[in-house]
């Protein structure tokens, strides 16, 4: 069972949230404050899975309370719930597990609940054995649509392409813009499911459809479901051959 606080200074939204989680979840809430600082205090000496935190809270808002839980060793899922849409863009840089705006939608909270006890069940236990998965490797990633947070299981990402110091991120029906450099965000990808094939694109091994010799004896990557054709640099084709066995 997944353990959360609640850091929000609002009494009926702390007892709506907690009420809507017991109603649609087994995510057990083991404390709830009105003060960021408290709150802080209490994480210093408690671990749980999942913090529900508003932004504007006394003494530490939500924002920088985030930044310092994201610093720990194991960092819990921080879900932003908040009046506030212009801080979204902030909360992703931060790996916000997602961002609820009040009033709540209950339909919305639901489909939120649902995905933190599916990534609790994925969480590896911290006891594993060594050679085990280590808790580290990202399973999911969170992209940016709009106000929204989409968390991605990694395996639908088909491609990224550099784009200066944004990032752009395929799936098979959208395309995600992120406010990060193409190293940044592979860094947050499985290392065993992709391949940095060129300075500005990086692939998902397991959606290559097709590999085309190219001029200068390099490769085209044809992706099953897109069009688009990915090259390969002459810088990174030894460690491409050997990868796909050519």
């Amino acid at each position: 069972m997944l353990r959360a606080i609640i850091v929000e200074d609002e009494y009926l939204a702390r007892e709506e949230l907690a009420y809507l989680v017991a109603q649609h979840s087994t995510i057990e809430i083991v404390a709830s404050f009105e003060d960021g600082l408290e709150a802080f205090k209490y994480l210093q000496d408690h671990e749980v899975d999942v913090v529900f935190l508003d932004i504007q809270v006394p003494s530490i808002d939500g924002l920088l309370l985030a930044k310092n839980l994201h610093k720990s060793s194991h960092p819990p899922h921080i879900v932003f719930v908040t009046a506030y849409k212009e801080f979204a863009v902030e909360a992703f840089e931060l790996e916000a597990f997602d961002y609820i705006l009040k009033p709540y939608n209950e339909p919305r909270l639901i489909s939120l609940l649902q995905k933190l006890e599916h990534a609790g069940r994925l969480q590896p236990s911290q006891g594993a054995e060594p050679g085990g998965e280590s808790p580290s490797q990202n399973r999911t990633v969170n992209l940016v649509k709009g106000e929204r947070i989409i968390v991605t299981p990694c395996e639908q990402i088909y491609y990224v392409e550099a784009d200066e110091k944004l990032t752009h991120v395929y799936t098979r029906t959208d395309r995600y813009v992120m406010t990060m450099t193409i190293s940044e965000f592979v860094s947050r990808l499985p290392a065993e499911g992709f391949f940095r094939c060129h300075r500005s694109y990086c692939v998902n091994i397991n959606k290559i459809r097709e590999i085309v010799p190219w001029f200068n004896s390099t490769y085209l990557i044809r992706l099953h479901d897109l069009p688009f054709e990915v090259p390969v640099s002459r810088s990174n084709i030894k460690a491409f051959r050997q990868l796909m066995r050519l």
